[in-house]
């Protein structure tokens, strides 16, 4: 489907072999001319295989550029966004076959658990170095390429965790906060250079790393209920809607963002919770 987006945007997904990644770029599959989905995960090479029937998979990118390559080109790469080397091969790879992307969309990252009195120190570096440093890497190194060129949108898939305490999440909640502090300052400062950076930050969402907090089961009633009535004990609010998200309702916000219909949006952070956080 075109979505009514022009065709030829060159689109980068991360944390693409799954969960919401997957669906994001499942969202961007039918308009996109080149589709870039990457993960440290082989299966994104699965993933970009089934994202648009017909479209190939392959590593390396093919040398004779896009003018040969079929429409739509999926290919998954893997990429560790928390190493600054993976990052730049794989940004410096897909501009020289293809150009500077139009979008990217970074939505990798890691659940971390756990009081915050018995917090291992390894585990909460873990966490910053993938959920803050891998999105500062990302970006950073996106922006730059668009500013290069004088246009582009980012979006980063960062979570309500970040603005709201939760209890067991302490690692989580501060990683996201760290991601969500810099993708708006990086936002504001490429404003004026034609580049929208932009936040969406769900709530509870079945996802693999929703139902790992649950023993890794698809949600039986119990644990849907408890998630939409909340936990006063532990300070958490329900969902006043009712209902858990599914990936593509956060693809369709990210998606949103990343359109001409909003062009003239930016530093903006879609909370997509079902009201959770009382839209703070």
């Amino acid at each position: 489907m075109h979505n009514g987006e022009p065709r030829g945007r060159i689109v980068v997904v991360t944390g693409a072999a799954g969960g919401i990644g997957a669906a994001i770029a499942a969202r961007f599959a039918g308009e996109a001319r080149v589709l870039s989905l990457w993960d440290r995960d082989p299966s994104v090479h699965k993933v970009a295989a089934a994202t648009t029937p017909g479209a190939r998979s392959q590593v390396p990118l093919p040398s004779n550029g896009i003018e040969d390559a079929p429409t739509p080109f999926v290919h998954g790469v893997e990429v560790d966004v928390s190493d600054d080397d993976s990052v730049r091969a794989a940004f410096e790879r897909l501009i020289t076959e293809y150009g500077t992307p139009d979008v990217v969309v970074h939505a990798a990252g890691l659940m971390v658990g756990g009081s915050a009195l018995e917090l291992d120190p390894q585990d909460w570096a873990r966490c910053l170095t993938v959920n803050a440093t891998g999105t500062m890497l990302v970006t950073q190194r996106a922006a730059a390429e668009m500013v290069s060129v004088g246009r582009g949108a980012i979006v980063v898939v960062s979570s309500n965790a970040a603005a709201t305490p939760r209890v067991g999440m302490a690692a989580y909640g501060a990683a996201k906060a760290a991601a969500t502090s810099f993708t708006r300052s990086l936002a504001l400062q490429v404003a004026p250079l034609g580049v929208r950076v932009n936040l969406v930050s769900p709530g509870s969402t079945d996802t693999p790393m929703l139902r790992d907090m649950f023993g890794g089961s698809p949600l039986d009633d119990a644990a849907e209920n408890a998630l939409l009535d909340g936990d006063p004990s532990a300070y958490r609010l329900g969902i006043p809607l009712r209902r858990i998200a599914t990936p593509a309702d956060v693809a369709g916000a990210v998606h949103f963002l990343a359109s001409e219909d909003a062009r003239h949006i930016t530093m903006h952070d879609l909370r997509v919770d079902g009201g959770a956080t009382l839209d703070m």
